[in-house]
């Protein structure tokens, strides 16, 4: 008996070394992320100072978005965005775990950036002009494009046009929702976040789901047997950027430098191999920065 005990002991000691090993490949970058940088200085009262000394930042992100920022099986979100929130982090001389990563949803990016709850939002953000008029933005880091997903046997759609006159799902505030209902004169049916439009449309009570490109290729290749893409054509352009207190110009400029430095280092072709890279396997260029 004591040796059937000890070796029911030492299967579950291996397996939770296979767990742990799993865990650790699911997190997804730990390799793409520079280190801290320990001799970090900043100009007095700025919010690079403030960050630097405080040793912490707080960086609101998506937490069900395949590829850019989905929370992993140990609790903490992981994806591209993620690794650019890290990055920026690291050059502040902050470590990976002493960032507060908060849920943010399309709806309360730009409250929870007017209110502090959070020091910068990288969250497949749209730069648009309403948007610029109550938080700035460094970037863009990423141009994305608007897209449909559809169930796989759904041969009807295959243009945005398609859908006038017909449901479907996107999230509440969203570029993406005002796009296909204004554009496109679709019906609109709001969810608080891209996940939950996923069982409207495979029991067909929407015809699409509608956001960026990228995010939907995520949902196809976490489930290639049950959605697709419409086309591989995207019908806007959707230049990611990271949102911070409206007229923070020190901290705006700051980031646009990293990120720029990012493009040459490696930096961000190491963060987007690690995560989006594994489905969309072609290294998209920084898009220009927008110096406003």
């Amino acid at each position: 008996m004591k040796s059937l005990i000890t070796r029911r002991k030492s299967l579950l000691v291996a397996a939770s070394a296979v767990l742990a090993l799993s865990l650790s490949a699911c997190g997804g970058g730990s390799g793409s992320t520079p280190a801290p940088v320990a001799s970090a200085s900043f100009a007095a009262g700025t919010t690079m100072e403030k960050l630097n000394k405080a040793g912490k930042i707080t960086i609101g992100t998506k937490f069900d978005q395949p590829l850019f920022g989905q929370k992993g099986l140990d609790g903490k979100p992981v994806g591209f965005d993620v690794e650019i929130g890290k990055a920026i982090a690291a050059q502040l001389g902050i470590a990976p775990d002493k960032i507060e990563w908060v849920e943010t949803v399309s709806a309360n990016r730009e409250p929870f950036i007017e209110q502090g709850r959070v020091d910068i939002v990288i969250a497949t953000y749209t730069i648009n002009a309403a948007r610029k008029e109550k938080v700035s933005f460094a970037g863009p880091y990423y141009e994305a494009g608007q897209a449909l997903l559809v169930n796989k046997d759904d041969n009807s759609i295959t243009k945005p046009e398609d859908v006038k006159g017909k449901k479907v799902c996107s999230v509440t505030g969203s570029t993406p929702a005002k796009t296909i209902v204004d554009k496109y004169g679709a019906e609109l049916v709001p969810a608080a976040n891209y996940t939950a439009c996923l069982e409207p449309l495979r029991n067909k009570q929407v015809v699409a789901v509608t956001t960026d490109n990228v995010i939907l290729a995520g949902y196809v290749d976490k489930e290639p047997e049950a959605f697709k893409l419409a086309s591989e054509e995207t019908f806007t352009k959707e230049p990611y950027g990271i949102g911070l207190k409206k007229d923070d110009t020190a901290f705006r400029t700051w980031i646009n430098d990293q990120l720029e430095a990012f493009a040459k280092d490696d930096t961000y072709k190491k963060a987007w191999e690690a995560t989006a890279g594994k489905v969309i396997k072609t290294v998209p260029e920084l898009p220009t920065i927008d110096r406003y």
